[in-house]
C-alpha cells in the first residue's frame, strides 16, 4: 500500500514502474479501495483482493495513474520521501469532552491483519484549548512512539485534520506550545523510523478513521 506526497508526486513516483511495464506490453494498474478490510491503493490484484474479498459492500476499482485512485478515494494531501510501502498503517483522531476539559486520543494500527487499538486521555490547559485536534495530535505522537517501540522501520498515519501533518512538514508554522512540542517529537521519531500522511476526509465512513474516532472518544467517557 503506497503513501505519497502530493497526488501528481504520488503519480509521477511510478514513471518507472509504468514505463517498465509498457515495455513488456502490461497495462499498468493502481486497485483504490475505498471500503474494505484495509483502505488504500495497492499496486497488486492480489493486494487488493486480500482487502476485499469476502468483505461485506466492499468498495474498490483499479485506475491507470495512482492520481486518478487517489482521487476516488478523496486523499486532498499527501506526504512521502519513499514509494516503498508502510511497515504499519495508523489511523488517528481526537475528541474532546467538554463537561471535563479533557482531550481524548485513539489510533487504531494495521500490520498483517493484526489490528492494535490504542487510546489515551489528556488536559494540558494549554492544549486543551485546541479540542479535539489535541486529541489528534497526542494520537499521531502514541503512534509514532508505538512504531518506534517496537521495531517497525516505517509508519503510515491517516488524519483528518490537516495539520496533523502540516505542523510536521514545516508547511503550517507551530506557534502554540502544544504544537510545537508535537513538531519535535515527530523530528525526534523521523531520525529513527521513516514517517508519511495520508489525510482523509473525517466522518465519510472510513472504516478505520471511525474507529479512531470511537476509540478517542472512549478514552474521555463520551461512548
Amino acid at each position: 500500500m503506497y503513501c505519497e506526497q502530493e497526488v501528481k508526486a504520488f503519480d509521477a513516483g511510478f514513471d518507472d514502474r509504468q514505463k517498465r511495464g509498457q515495455k513488456i506490453g502490461m497495462a499498468v494498474k493502481f486497485y483504490a479501495v475505498k471500503k474494505g478490510r484495509t483502505t488504500g491503493i495497492f499496486s497488486t490484484w492480489d493486494q487488493c483482493k486480500a482487502q476485499t474479498a469476502g468483505y461485506p459492500g466492499a468498495l474498490y476499482k483499479s485506475f491507470p495513474t495512482a492520481e486518478e485512485a487517489a482521487a476516488y478515494l478523496g486523499w486532498t494531501q499527501m506526504t512521502a520521501e519513499s514509494e516503498e510501502p508502510c511497515e504499519l498503517t495508523a489511523y488517528v483522531d481526537g475528541s474532546f469532552n467538554t463537561a471535563t476539559g479533557e482531550y481524548g486520543s485513539g489510533a487504531i494500527l494495521l500490520c498483517g491483519g493484526e489490528e492494535i487499538s490504542l487510546w489515551e486521555k489528556g488536559n494540558d490547559p494549554e492544549l486543551a484549548t485546541m479540542r479535539n485536534v489535541a486529541g489528534e495530535i497526542l494520537a499521531s505522537e502514541l503512534a509514532m512512539k508505538y512504531a518506534y517501540e517496537n521495531g517497525y522501520s516505517s509508519l503510515c498515519i491517516y488524519h483528518d485534520y490537516e495539520g496533523i501533518a502540516r505542523w510536521c512538514t514545516g508547511e503550517w508554522k507551530a506557534n502554540k506550545e502544544g504544537t510545537k512540542r508535537y513538531r519535535e517529537v515527530y523530528r525526534m521519531y523521523r531520525q529513527k523510523i521513516r514517517i508519511e500522511f495520508v489525510k482523509v476526509k473525517g466522518h465519510s465512513g472510513d472504516r478505520y478513521n471511525d474507529v479512531a474516532d470511537s476509540l478517542a472518544k472512549k478514552a474521555v467517557g463520551l461512548n
